[in-house]
């Protein structure tokens, strides 16, 4: 099913990032937390967003991963944004993937442990969104998943299993790097079927259309 919000809703003021260093398998990570919550309030979620491809300059300052963990804030998560192995301040050097997903599942536990909290909101872009969706399957166990522009057909490949979650995938109809008609069959592939948001005339950074996302996936964390 293809959904688009009604209209983007005003955002609220950011919290204030704060820089983190988290240990990794591959050495320290470089990290931002925000959190919307107030001191002495009940935390009730956490989030962790994934970047894309390090190769290609994917770092955590991209600006879909930014509007994703906007999204989440919004809903009332605490955020953690990182950089993968060898990208800005963490150590290591890319690994294929694999030492990525390490890298993911490492700051999954950090988070859970830092902010005293279990429920965790999980979500990546491109080839972070392969990346986050590999975690949810091999130990991250979020309460639900975002996936932004999953590269199918270019590092999604082999079948992957269906994480036990509600899942949101987000998709641009004009990316030219992720064929949106190869998303809805890979999306159709799966029971059940997560929840398919294309959004019209989106390409795959998202240009001109962050607010579009951001309320797709705030109106998704929302949900119950």
């Amino acid at each position: 099913m293809s959904t688009s919000p009604t209209g983007p809703t005003e955002p609220s003021r950011p919290p204030a990032p704060l820089a983190v260093s988290i240990p990794g398998p591959a050495g320290v990570l470089e990290a931002r937390i925000e959190d919307p919550v107030a001191a002495g309030q009940a935390r009730q979620v956490i989030g962790v967003v994934c970047h894309p491809h390090p190769l290609h300059g994917g770092t955590m300052q991209n600006k879909v991963v930014h509007t994703v963990a906007r999204a989440m804030q919004e809903a009332g998560a605490a955020t953690v944004r990182f950089n993968f192995r060898g990208v800005g301040g963490s150590a290591g050097v890319y690994d294929n993937g694999i030492g990525e997903l390490a890298d993911a599942l490492a700051v999954v536990d950090w988070a859970r442990a830092h902010f005293g909290c279990d429920a965790l909101w999980l979500a990546g872009f491109s080839f972070g969104a392969a990346t986050a969706l590999q975690a949810a399957t091999r130990g991250a166990a979020p309460r639900k998943l975002v996936t932004v522009a999953p590269p199918v057909g270019r590092i999604i490949v082999d079948p992957i299993p269906r994480p036990d979650c509600p899942w949101l995938v987000v998709q641009g109809d004009q990316d030219a790097l992720v064929d949106v008609a190869l998303v809805r069959r890979w999306v159709a592939g799966y029971t059940p079927a997560p929840e398919l948001a294309v959004l019209a005339g989106a390409e795959h950074f998202f240009h001109g259309r962050l607010n579009e996302l951001r309320a797709t996936v705030l109106r998704f964390m929302r949900g119950s």
